[in-house]
């Protein structure tokens, strides 16, 4: 932790830590290691909105809580870009880290795997396996998702790969 900033510090002490080992094949042990994920996430989300640095949307896009969908966002330059956000719980969690899916980049960048799987394996990974079963979803966002886009996204924009809204081409349907 001692290489750091002070803000990514302290974000990380205010997401509480979970501690139910269970994964998406142990049944009620499951449903309270969900009750930890959505506590740690509503915490995260409270900080991230208390300190003007709301940056994501996500919630669970099945009864089982093993699929999230949702958006994120990166302001560069003083325009916002957005993201659509998903990933799956693999049947390993949470000895595995969830594998954090940005569709829309899907190509654009090469620290990106075949489906718009952001890399995390040299920095985030080996973090995640010492700290298992601590880290949750939340934990991903902030020391995986968030680090990610804030190295990527600048180069993307600047390099022409990705646009903003106001610059895309106007679609058919806005011509006609």
């Amino acid at each position: 932790m001692e290489e750091w900033d002070s803000s990514t510090k302290s974000a990380l002490t205010q997401i509480p830590l979970l501690s139910i080992r269970a994964g998406p094949r142990d049944g009620a042990a499951w449903t309270q290691r969900l009750k930890e994920e959505y506590r740690a996430l509503i915490a995260y989300t409270t900080m991230n909105k208390s300190n003007d640095n709301d940056w994501f949307r996500i919630s669970a896009a099945n009864p089982d809580g093993t699929r999230w969908t949702g958006s994120c966002w990166y302001v560069h330059n003083l325009r916002r870009y957005d993201f659509l956000l998903q990933f799956d719980i693999p049947v390993t969690y949470p000895a595995t880290s969830p594998e954090i899916e940005l569709p829309q980049l899907d190509g654009k960048t090469h620290k990106m795997y075949r489906g718009g799987k952001i890399c995390l394996t040299v920095h985030f990974k080996p973090l995640w396996a010492k700290n298992s079963p601590r880290f949750g979803i939340a934990h991903a966002l902030c020391l995986g998702l968030a680090p990610w886009l804030a190295a990527e996204v600048p180069i993307l924009v600047d390099s022409g790969m990705v646009k903003h809204k106001d610059e895309e081409a106007p679609s058919a349907e806005s011509c006609a």
